[in-house]
Order: structure tokens, then C-alpha cells, then sequence
């Protein structure tokens, strides 16, 4: 009955579910695109100010290794404070609920506000380290929990289209920190702690506009067995005549977790039923940071000055790099229902692993013709192109799917600390890597790309228009197979409730 009503359910509601992707988003994920971009334009004039207060503290000019350290633990002070708001999101989602985490976490972005804003007059660098680590925290926090209510607040039918929002949001502040670390906005030297402190403006964005959208339904009746803030949540958001059918869905989840506690991150390692749902996203994970779409960044600026574009102009030409992404993510949006995730997450790896091939024949014959810089400039587009419309999109998505209630807030906590470590150690890793092997580093992305494509297209299944239930069921039904039945008494729980 799922598939047939599936299609008229979204109508009546799509606006209110629409704003509350909006609410939830822009001090969630955007926040995260955000402040990774951002910093990027002031490098010059941070480290001119590190360089005049070292000189009016201790008298003497800076170190070049002191300056290059202190800059780069600003930058990778983010992913520390990522990686401690991921490992506190999902107790908290569980303590506050999604909606009320989401608001709490707006603390951190205006403290973080507030002393990166403060550093200049105090002439001490030391808050801008604070203040990254607590922007960090603040995206940490967002990517764990905003895509958990996102999930859980979609009807089955369009669940993939919403979970967009994440990646769309994620580009949107990509590019926004692009656009406004142009010089004619605030990328004017005297302008950079302005900039930093921008950050505070989603945060009271999201403060003004969440509060009016009810807390995730299966949290309320799974969570906190509230019936009536659960009826009152799904009218809310799908409307009238879809609240029974989603319902039903939600209560047929709850009867199956009956006496189950939500699992603790540790626990799901324990758990034999899941451990090809756990190894999915740990691989999806670490795939999405070491698939070399932070490489194609740093080389971006490379590309552009080789390909002639003048200096000047360079920082255009980055914008058009985030305009790219963000594009790909809203057409990912649209594809996602209709192609499924499996489709575009294995082809969007396939692809990449052409670009890293032709990227790299590109860059060795960079100087044997004129067209070849313009052909690696195709390549940077092509790969980013691949990233949004697969890994980037649908590893977030995919992470909603595969479990169910009781467990996915730990598996948001086992991901997002994977994807932080990982995004870490390859902020610390890639300039070395990028010395040693010169344009050679793609081969290494380039095995990456295939085998976490072989990887999906072997053990992912399919779970477009799938209630969870279903999809758990898939992976145990596979399981069986792979391990024949040794264990047949852990997975007949499941199949209680259907």
C-alpha cells in the first residue's frame, strides 16, 4: 500500500516541510560549509596580524615554521571541535531531542562569533584558536543531529529528496563563504575579523525561524511516547491526510524496539545484525573525505593560475568551483528519487575515478600544449560535478537509511567522527602528500574511487521508497546468505512486527 499513496502524500504540506528543511539547515550544515570556506580569503591578513602581535609581545619577528603552525591550527582547530560536537550530538539528540539540540547549539556559533569578532581589539590570537574550536563544535553538532531530524520528519516518499537539504545547505555555505571573502564585500584586509564574526548571523536566523516547527514525530512517540505531540507534530508537517499512513510507520518501528534502549556508539560494534550496515557507512565515511575532493580544492588555485587566468581573478573562478558544487547538489535532489541512491552514489565514484585518471595525464603533459591546462580545468568541474551528484549527496542520506531508531544516533556518532578524523589527518596529511608525489597524488584517490565503488556496487542494496524496516530486513536477508544461517536466531526479531 506504501508505493501506491506514496505519490499524492507530499502535496498538501510541502511548503511547512520545506521551511523546516530551511529552519533546521541554515544554522545546521550551512554553518559547517560555511566556516570551512570562510577562512580561506583572509590567510594574508590573519597571519600579518599573528606576525604584529608575536612582534608587540615579544619584541622580535615571528618564525616562518611558528607562523605556518599557529595558522594551520586555526584552520584544523575546526576539525577538533567537528570531531568533540559529533561525539556530544547524539547524547544530546537524545536528552534534548533533534529540535531542541538544534537550538541549543546556536550557543556555540555566537561565542565562537564573539571572540573571533574580539581578537583583533584584544590584539590575542589565542581567541581566534577558541573560537574556531567552537565553531567547530557548532558544526559538529549540526552535521550529527540535523540530518537525524531531517530523516525522521520526511515522509518515506520523499525522505532522499529532504535529506538533500544536508548537501545543498552544506555547498550553499561553500559558496556564501566564497562569495563573501570577495574583496568588494568583506575581503578587504581591515575587514577580516567582520567576516569571521559572520557566523552569527545563521545562528540567530535559525533562532527566530525553528522554534515554530514541532520536534521530530518519531522522536516524540518512540523517544519520549508522547501520542499527542506526536499526532500534532505530523499534522504540522505532512498535513492532514498522510498522518495516518506515516503514523502507522512510526508505531510499527516502536512495537519492534520494544524494551530496546537507544545503543551506545560501542554497542553497535558488538551488534552481529548490523555489522555490514556499520562497516557501510565507516567506509562511506572515510571515502567521502579521502576521495580527493579536498585535493581538487587546493589545486583548484593551481589550475586557474596555469590555465592563464589572471591572479586577480582567480578568486572568481573559485566562486564559480562553489557555485558548481552547490548546482550538483540541487540537481542530486531532484535524480535521487528517481534514479535511487545506489545508481548515483556508485556512479558518482566511477566517475571520479575517470577524472582522477584524466587529471592526472593532464598534469604531467601540462606543458606539452596550451589546451592541456584548459582540459585539467575541465577535469577540477568534471570531479566536483561527480562528488556533489553522488558521495557528496547521498553518504549523509544513506546513514538515515540503513538503521533504525534505536540505533542511528550512534551511527551518526561512528560517522561523523570518522568523517572529522578523517577530514583532520588529511588537512595535516595532504600538503605533504601534494610534496611528495607531486601531480601523482590522484593515483592515490584514484584506488580510493574504485574500490568504494566496487564496495557499493556488491554489498549496498537499494532503499529508495523503503520504510526502514524494510531496508533492515534486506540487509539481514543478505546477511543470511553471506554467513549462511549460523546466527538465524539473532535476526528473527525483526520480523515480529511485520
Amino acid at each position: 500500500s506504501n508505493q501506491v499513496s506514496s505519490a499524492p502524500r507530499c502535496q498538501p504540506s510541502c511548503k511547512s516541510l520545506l521551511l523546516a528543511v530551511c529552519a533546521a539547515c541554515i544554522g545546521g550544515t550551512f554553518q559547517y560549509g560555511y566556516n570551512v570556506s570562510v577562512i580561506n580569503a583572509p590567510t594574508q591578513s590573519v597571519q600579518k596580524f599573528i606576525n604584529q602581535t608575536w612582534r608587540e609581545r615579544y619584541q622580535t619577528g615571528i618564525s616562518e615554521d611558528v607562523l605556518t603552525l599557529l595558522w594551520s591550527t586555526i584552520v584544523s582547530m575546526f576539525t577538533l571541535g567537528g570531531f568533540v560536537g559529533v561525539t556530544i550530538g547524539g547524547t544530546l539528540s537524545v536528552k534534548l531531542g533533534r529540535k531542541g539540540t538544534l537550538l541549543t547549539n546556536n550557543i556555540f556559533a555566537l561565542l565562537a562569533a564573539l571572540l573571533m569578532g574580539l581578537s583583533h581589539p584584544a590584539g590575542s590570537f589565542e581567541l581566534l584558536i577558541i573560537g574556531r574550536l567552537l565553531s567547530g563544535i557548532n558544526a559538529g553538532i549540526g552535521l550529527c543531529v540535523q540530518p537525524l531530524y531531517l530523516g525522521e520528519i520526511a515522509p518515506t516518499a520523499i525522505r532522499g529528496a529532504m535529506g538533500m537539504g544536508t548537501s545543498v545547505f552544506i555547498t550553499g555555505g561553500i559558496l556564501t563563504g566564497q562569495v563573501m571573502g570577495l574583496k568588494e564585500l568583506l575581503g578587504r584586509e581591515e575587514h577580516w575579523p567582520i567576516l569571521l564574526s559572520t557566523t552569527c548571523i545563521p545562528a540567530f536566523l535559525q533562532l527566530l525561524i525553528l522554534p515554530w516547527f514541532p520536534e521530530s514525530p518519531r522522536y516524540l512517540l518512540i523517544d519520549k511516547a508522547d501520542d499527542e505531540g506526536c499526532k500534532k507534530a505530523l499534522k504540522q508537517l505532512h498535513g492532514m491526510a498522510a498522518c495516518d499512513g506515516e503514523r502507522e510507520d512510526i508505531e510499527k518501528e516502536k512495537n519492534n524496539l520494544v524494551g530496546f534502549q537507544a545503543k551506545k556508539p560501542w554497542e553497535l560494534f558488538t551488534d552481529r545484525s548490523l555489522r555490514w550496515q556499520l562497516l557501510t557507512i565507516i567506509v562511506l565515511s572515510i571515502a567521502q573525505q579521502l576521495s580527493g575532493i579536498n585535493a581538487i580544492y587546493f589545486y583548484a588555485e593551481y589550475m586557474f593560475k596555469q590555465s592563464g587566468i589572471p591572479v586577480d581573478k582567480i578568486p572568481y573562478a573559485t566562486v564559480g568551483t562553489g557555485a558548481c558544487e552547490c548546482i550538483t547538489a540541487l540537481t542530486c535532489g531532484m535524480l535521487i528519487e528517481c534514479l535511487g541512491r545506489k545508481v548515483l552514489i556508485a556512479g558518482g565514484y566511477t566517475l571520479m575515478s575517470i577524472c582522477c585518471i584524466l587529471f592526472t595525464l593532464t598534469l604531467t603533459f601540462q606543458d606539452a600544449s596550451p589546451v592541456f591546462p584548459y582540459l585539467s580545468m575541465v577535469c577540477v568541474f568534471a570531479f566536483i560535478l561527480s562528488f556533489g551528484l553522488g558521495p557528496g549527496g547521498v553518504t549523509n542520506i544513506l546513514i538515515t537509511e540503513l538503521f533504525t531508531q534505536n540505533a542511528r544516533p550512534a551511527a551518526y556518532m561512528i560517522a561523523g567522527s570518522v568523517n572529522w578524523l578523517s577530514f583532520f589527518s588529511i588537512g595535516m596529511i595532504f600538503p605533504f602528500i601534494v610534496l611528495g608525489l607531486k601531480q601523482y597524488c590522484f593515483l592515490v584517490f584514484l584506488v580510493v574511487c574504485c574500490s568504494v565503488g566496487t564496495y557499493i556496487f556488491l554489498v549496498v542494496p537499494e532503499t529508495k521508497n523503503k520504510t526502514f524496516l524494510e531496508i533492515q530486513n534486506e540487509f539481514q536477508s543478505s546477511n543470511k546468505r553471506k554467513v549462511g544461517s549460523s546466527d538465524g536466531a539473532g535476526t528473527t526479531l525483526l520480523t515480529t512486527s511485520i
